[in-house]
């Protein structure tokens, strides 16, 4: 049975094609502390694990896009999960942390196709506000992930231990690659194909970066990111090192965050048809700053938990109306090339939390101040991009 654009079915499985990142990075967070103890490796090393995945994650986003404008997004999109869940299963045979951070980057080169094809499936069917409507509705969905799977992650590491993540995130592989196999129809016709050439790839590129529509909301993109990043690169070494949540509440914690963001992508599902892309961006910018200054002024005056876990929620629910609505807006102009658009989008994103993430990995083990300064400076950043200059799309 294929799947019909538009449709409940349709959207959830497009959202779990944007889970794979998220689902490969925070279910296995509550696990952090027992890898490194398993390995003796410390916390800088350990969180190259997680660092180093959106590194591979966002360079492979670099050629699936191009590779899928040229040969359409179900084939790459097959090849992506093929390689993902070998990473994940080369996860369960490692021997040293070493090890681990190389498995884990070839199954971010495999996941790095899901993200980049989901969103340009989504412009070769839908634009503008639809579009964002659209994404919107799939970050929603994606934004269980967050709630949910540090607590799956949690179980399973007191359960069966760390190990035991990899093989859930192989069978969610295995899953959608079998209904990519038997139910996804080609989005992309054959008359608006690319060429694959590399000097073709770079002139897009360079078309892309010369645009300033796709450099605003590519900005917007990369420091709400880098932001939501930062606390899930250092937040369960702070909350449960600095404060000693138990990792039950501080999975609790975490899907408080999850909630925001499922909340400000659902308000923005709405928003978008009354004020536009740009109008719903700059109210969450102005959420992000608030979230941002709210953690960093209860840093410096409170000792308790709350002082962090209340104002990430508002953080979270300023990315969930941000992220959707800025990635409609930078692909909006380019049907043609959506899926380089994508790629260019998704890649920087990724590196810019990348950066704030190994940041934040070894800046944690002093305190709290280099995760909530990082999420200070990207809502307040946030907030001035988005009130830079108005368009309407």
């Amino acid at each position: 049975m294929r799947l019909a654009p538009g449709t409940a079915v349709f959207t959830v499985f497009l959202a779990s094609l944007t889970a794979v990142g998220p689902l490969s990075t925070d279910m296995y967070l509550p696990s952090l502390p027992a890898i490194a103890a398993e390995f003796g490796a410390d916390t800088g090393a350990t969180q190259l694990t997680l660092s180093t995945h959106l590194i591979g994650f966002a360079g492979s986003q670099l050629f699936y896009g191009p590779l899928s404008d040229r040969f359409g997004r179900r084939p790459v999109l097959i090849g992506g999960f093929l390689l993902y869940i070998a990473g994940s299963v080369v996860s369960l045979f490692v021997m040293s942390i070493e090890q681990l951070i190389l498995a884990r980057l070839l199954q971010a080169v495999g996941g790095g196709a899901s993200v980049v094809l989901a969103r340009a499936i989504v412009r070769d069917l839908f634009e503008g506000a639809e579009a964002g409507q659209m994404l919107a509705k799939m970050a929603a969905i994606m934004g269980l992930v967050p709630a949910l799977a540090p607590m799956l992650g949690g179980v399973v590491q007191d359960f069966y231990g760390w190990k035991a993540n990899f093989i859930a995130m192989a069978l969610f592989g295995v899953v959608l690659l079998g209904i990519v196999a038997t139910s996804l129809g080609e989005t992309l016709p054959p008359a608006r194909r690319q060429s694959a050439a590399p000097i073709a790839i770079l002139r897009n590129y360079r078309r892309l970066l010369a645009d300033m529509r796709f450099l605003k909301y590519l900005a917007v993109a990369c420091v709400c990111f880098s932001g939501l990043f930062a606390f899930i690169s250092g937040s369960s070494f702070v909350l449960q090192g600095r404060y000693g949540l138990s990792p039950v509440v501080y999975w609790l914690c975490f899907g408080a965050m999850a909630g925001g963001y499922v909340a400000g992508s659902l308000s923005g599902s709405r928003l978008v048809r009354r004020f536009g892309i740009d109008g719903t961006l700059r109210a969450g910018g102005f959420a992000a700053a608030l979230g941002g200054l709210l953690m960093l002024g209860g840093l410096m005056s409170s000792v308790s938990a709350l002082a962090i876990v209340m104002p990430i929620v508002i953080y979270g629910f300023a990315v969930g109306l941000t992220m959707p609505q800025a990635m409609a807006g930078a692909l909006t102009p380019f049907p043609e090339m959506a899926g380089t658009a994508s790629s260019l989008l998704g890649f920087l994103q990724a590196m810019a939390g990348a950066i704030a993430g190994i940041y934040v990995g070894h800046g944690v083990d002093a305190g709290a101040m280099p995760m909530v300064g990082t999420i200070a400076a990207m809502g307040v950043a946030s907030f001035v991009i988005t009130n830079a200059g108005r368009r309407t799309v």
